[in-house]
């Protein structure tokens, strides 16, 4: 029985009023639609996707064992949803944090409706307003300061652009609810092979971020941030995801809403590139490299000045200043897509970035902590690396002797991770950690996992 889009969408909203969590065949069943069926599968998929993309719903797991769960109040009265303790878990907030932590909290209904405030960008003087304090500037140069002393700008970043591509490319996709994995993102880029069971316009947000980011490396000695640089990122990111080509690049003409909030953008065409502009020339004049990435950040992401990409735009842009200077780049490791868009609606609806501030700070000192080649010395040991230690080993040294292929080595491992029978609690990071060991194995510590080098090559061939 074949049913419309916003009747399917009304049914998973109703679904997640009684359960947790949901699955296509659950989907389809309640639906009177075909579980076998290979449209109506297709049919069902679409309307979940959008609706991770509209950040209403996340997805969990991969191809057949893939659930859905609800990620944000929405106007079709999805009851509130129970603040998760993990979403700013590790992340310090202020006092006036948690308070407006506190009111972006509640239901749309309790929210009141705003519009685009001009005063918000038009006040803001370089170098007299700050974002960040100056003792929160000095310690994020100190943090993000790289080994590389007078070398030409973007130095750093070119030598590791590898890493660069796929940690910015999975991250910044992750965050608008892409569900490729680590490991699946490092053989799109480097291979450019998809992963089976995915949609394609996963696979194309990630090439996209790749495509955007060699543009901005290549693009790193020009003096100034244009706005055909910001607008020529834009059209990479969004190239072949937009319904209308021609808006790739190119300043809305349209009204866009918000979801998740009631924030509504400006509408005059006009009045947005006027605020453009005027968002280009202060960007420009604001001296310090790190309040010129968070300004980006801010002001990109409430101006949304594109038909759609705008978060994914301001993240790219906001590492032009970091690249520039040689820092350490910010790669939005670990930052929980809830807290990132809870942080942003403290922008939108009260033009208040002190949540935003208090990600930013905690997501860049991850970050550079990633690219410092002292972390192991400088941080903390893994608590649950430590733990597991033995187990993570095993797993590892599994794949590479079963010689597992690229496109199955991610299955391979939440098998394995379920044969172990870990927490729950833990099955998640565990996952993570052994994603990371993986995609860092090298000739020179494969002995850590009890491999020969004959042993290794053989896998490798294969990924």
């Amino acid at each position: 029985m074949a049913k419309k889009k916003d009747e399917l969408e009304s049914l998973v909203i109703a679904l997640l009023k009684e359960k947790k969590e949901i699955s296509v065949p659950e989907i389809a069943h309640v639906a009177g639609m075909s579980k076998s069926d290979e449209g109506d599968r297709k049919a069902i998929r679409r309307v979940l996707n959008g609706l991770v993309e509209r950040g209403i719903l996340e997805a969990h797991g991969a191809a057949r064992a893939r659930v859905y769960r609800a990620l944000t109040t929405t106007e079709a009265d999805l009851p509130k949803l129970h603040e998760d303790p993990q979403t700013f878990k590790d992340i310090p907030l202020s006092r006036e944090s948690e308070g407006l932590l506190k009111h972006i909290s509640q239901s749309l209904q309790a929210r009141k409706p705003v519009g685009y405030n001009q005063d918000f960008l038009r006040l803001y003087e370089p170098n007299r307003t700050f974002y960040l304090t100056s003792t929160q500037r000095a310690e994020l140069a100190n943090t993000g300061t790289a080994e590389i002393k007078e070398q030409p700008a973007g130095t750093y970043a070119r030598n590791i652009l590898n890493r660069l591509l796929i940690d910015l490319s999975w991250n910044s996709s992750r965050l608008e609810g892409n569900t490729y994995s680590l490991l699946e993102t490092k053989r799109l880029i480097e291979h450019g092979e998809s992963a089976s069971g995915k949609d394609a316009a996963e696979a194309q947000m990630i090439l996209n971020h790749k495509g955007a980011i060699e543009y901005i490396v290549e693009s790193v000695d020009e003096e100034k941030i244009t706005s055909h640089e910001v607008c020529s990122i834009h059209a990479l990111l969004s190239e072949n995801l937009l319904g209308d080509p021609s808006a790739s690049g190119r300043i809305r003409q349209i009204a866009v809403g918000v979801s998740g909030t009631n924030y509504l953008p400006l509408e005059n065409p006009h009045l947005l590139k006027e605020c453009f502009e005027i968002f280009i020339e202060k960007l420009n004049l604001i001296e310090d490299p790190f309040e010129q990435s968070f300004f980006s950040l801010v002001q990109l992401s409430y101006l949304q000045a594109f038909e759609d990409v705008n978060k994914r735009t301001a993240r790219l842009v906001a590492n032009i200043p970091l690249i520039k200077k040689n820092f350490r780049p910010l790669s939005f490791i670990d930052v929980n897509r809830e807290a990132y868009i809870k942080s942003l609606l403290g922008v939108y609806e009260k033009n208040d970035v002190g949540l935003f501030r208090d990600l930013y700070l905690w997501a860049y000192t991850r970050s550079a902590q990633r690219y410092s080649a002292l972390q192991q010395a400088m941080g903390e040991p893994n608590l649950l690396k430590l733990k597991y230690r033995s187990d993570i080993q095993e797993i590892i040294r599994t794949v590479i002797l079963e010689k597992v292929a690229g496109p199955q080595v991610v299955h391979r491992v939440q098998d394995l991770i379920e044969e172990k029978k870990f927490s729950e609690a833990d099955q998640a990071e565990l996952f993570k950690l052994i994603e990371l060991e993986i995609v860092s194995l090298h000739d020179g510590n494969i002995a850590r996992f009890k491999i020969r080098p004959l042993e290794f090559q053989a896998w490798k061939s294969l990924q």
